[in-house]
C-alpha cells in the first residue's frame, strides 16, 4: 500500500479554511512593524508562504527584527523562547 505524506499542512482543512466570500484587503499584505512592536500571530490561509506552524496561532510575541519581507517574532512557549519567521499578513498589531 501507499503510505500517505504527512506535511505541515495535514488535517488543517478546518483549522485554515476562511469564510467563503470573505473580503480580500491589501492592508495586511503592506503593514509594517517596529522592533519591540507585540504582536499577535493569526495565520492567514490565502498566504502560505512564510505561514507560522499552527501551534503557534493566537500567540503574542515581539518583533526582534526583519528578514527580507518577513518578521522575526520571539514568542514564549512552555519555559522556552522561540524565534518565529512570519510576513505582516499573519501578524495582528496588538491593542494597547
Amino acid at each position: 500500500m501507499v503510505k500517505a505524506s504527512r506535511g505541515l499542512r495535514t488535517g488543517t482543512r478546518r483549522k485554515f479554511a476562511k469564510k467563503y466570500k470573505s473580503k480580500f484587503t491589501i492592508t495586511p499584505y503592506i503593514r509594517e512593524f517596529k522592533v519591540d512592536e507585540s504582536v499577535t500571530i493569526n495565520p492567514n490561509p490565502s498566504s502560505q508562504q512564510n505561514m507560522p506552524h499552527f501551534r503557534f496561532k493566537g500567540a503574542t510575541g515581539v518583533v526582534v527584527g526583519k528578514r527580507g519581507r518577513a518578521y522575526l517574532v520571539k514568542v514564549k512557549m512552555g519555559g522556552k523562547y522561540k524565534t518565529i519567521v512570519a510576513k505582516s499578513e499573519h501578524l495582528l498589531p496588538v491593542p494597547v
